[in-house]
């Protein structure tokens, strides 16, 4: 797997046959406090690798950091953080790289072992499938609002727990379960990547706008103007191929809305719903829930 389906991570044979993934993502502060930064991060990073169908096994730290402006210590916090949530998913810092930079910056390149018949990619939904969401939307919004100081202390804690829980168990889950397609949701939204989804695998889809999970507060502080500049974005370049229909525009808003470290959005057939829906449950993915189905057609998706 190379670039040209945009999927989340690249996949490379090795002589051996075993496969290996390996993927890059780092961003700056979404959050006030070091430690969580680096949790967030660790959890984005290696939710690529998870999305494949792959194990997460090595990390390299990307760190760019004000030497002169913010202590080292500091520094310290947000490894320590990251340190814990890759401890949790068996995945080993080995090195990395670091600069000095006035805007803090903090990630990871990462690389993972797939197993040749367990590789999910973005390019194989087909007309009929079942899509499957496995976490909540809004944490773009919520971002922005901690950033403007109108975000209380429960809705910044019930987002920084969704970001920094692994989608670990969501790959094991759809790892016992015919999965034709798969994707997770982060700077680009749901519709972005729904929208590379039906590109990649040259089919259309429908979303229930109803049937998607929102993070409770988050369609009021849309309302309030509170929105991301990559979220705006993501709804012009989302325009160019979803039919919004009569759908509010605070549901447009959210749809679009720039995730980091969101949940897998999976598409199975029709007869493994059940089993995958009891799977995520197992699995402590209780968000989990149906929102909508891969059709006939060529990139397209209907928003109802």
């Amino acid at each position: 797997m190379g670039p040209d389906t945009a999927d989340d991570a690249a996949v490379f044979r090795l002589p051996s046959g075993q496969l290996v993934a390996q993927s890059v993502d780092f961003f700056t502060p979404i959050v006030d406090e070091a430690y969580d930064w680096g949790r967030i991060a660790a959890a984005n990073a290696v939710s690529d690798i998870y999305a494949m169908g792959g194990l997460p096994l090595t990390a390299l730290q990307l760190i760019c950091w004000p030497r002169d402006e913010l202590p080292f210590e500091l520094l310290g916090e947000v490894v320590e953080g990251a340190q814990l949530v890759l401890t949790e998913a068996g995945c080993v810092i080995v090195g990395g790289h670091s600069i000095d930079d006035r805007e803090p910056k903090y990630g990871f390149a990462v690389t993972g072992l797939v197993e040749p018949d367990r590789l999910v990619t973005n390019a194989g939904a087909l007309p009929g499938d079942v899509l499957v969401l496995t976490k909540p939307l809004g944490t773009g919004i919520i971002s922005t609002a901690i950033k403007q100081g109108r975000a209380d202390q429960g809705l910044r804690d019930t987002a920084v727990e969704i970001m920094t829980t692994l989608n670990a168990g969501a790959s094991r889950a759809m790892a016992g379960v015919v999965t034709h397609a798969a994707t997770d949701i982060t700077g680009f939204g749901l519709l972005g990547h729904l929208g590379e989804i039906v590109q990649a695998s040259r089919v259309s889809a429908h979303i229930e706008s109803d049937a998607v999970p929102v993070i409770a507060g988050v369609r009021e502080l849309a309302e309030e103007g509170v929105y991301p500049g990559g979220s705006i974005r993501n709804r012009k370049a989302a325009e160019r191929f979803t039919d919004f229909g009569d759908v509010d525009d605070t549901t447009i808003r959210v749809l679009a809305d720039a995730q980091t470290s969101g949940g897998l959005l999976i598409a199975v057939p029709p007869f493994e719903v059940g089993r995958l829906l009891e799977r995520l449950e197992s699995e402590t993915t209780p968000s989990a829930v149906v929102v909508g189905e891969i059709d006939e057609g060529d990139g397209r998706v209907v928003v109802r």
